[in-house]
C-alpha cells in the first residue's frame, strides 16, 4: 500500500514539474511574441482579447507556482474567455492546436492540485 502510495506521489511531482517547465516555456514565447510582432490593438474587442490572452494566461501560470487551484483556474479561464471573445467578435474559433497548447500547463496544474487533494483525504 505504502509503494502505490508513493507512486502516486511521484507522479503527481512529475505532473506538476512538466507544468511549471511547459509554463516557462509559454510565458518565454509569448514575451517574444509580443516583443516581436508588438502590441497594436486597434479596438475595444482586441484589448480584451488580450486581457485574457496573453496576459490572463501569464499571471495564471505564475500564480499557479504557488496556488496551484487559483493559477490553473485562472489560466484555463483566460483560455476559455479568450476563446468565447474571439468566436464573438469574428464567428470563428482561433485556427489550429497552438492556441491550445499554451493553456495545458493550467489544466496540469488544475490536475496536481486535484491529486494532491486526493492524496490527503488517502492519508487521513
Amino acid at each position: 500500500m505504502e509503494n502505490e502510495n508513493e507512486k502516486y506521489r511521484l507522479t503527481t511531482k512529475v505532473i506538476r514539474w512538466t507544468a511549471r517547465i511547459w509554463s516557462i516555456a509559454v510565458i518565454g514565447l509569448e514575451l517574444l511574441l509580443i516583443v516581436g510582432e508588438g502590441i497594436n490593438p486597434s479596438n475595444t474587442i482586441e484589448w480584451l482579447g488580450l486581457l485574457f490572452f496573453p496576459l490572463g494566461i501569464t499571471v495564471g501560470m505564475i500564480l499557479a507556482w504557488w496556488r496551484e487551484v487559483l493559477g490553473g483556474s485562472i489560466t484555463v479561464g483566460s483560455f476559455l474567455a479568450f476563446y468565447v471573445i474571439h468566436y464573438a467578435s469574428t464567428d470563428t474559433f482561433p485556427i489550429g492546436w497552438g492556441w491550445f497548447l499554451f493553456s495545458i500547463p493550467g489544466f496540469l496544474f488544475l490536475l496536481c492540485w486535484y491529486r494532491s487533494r486526493k492524496a490527503k483525504t488517502a492519508d487521513n
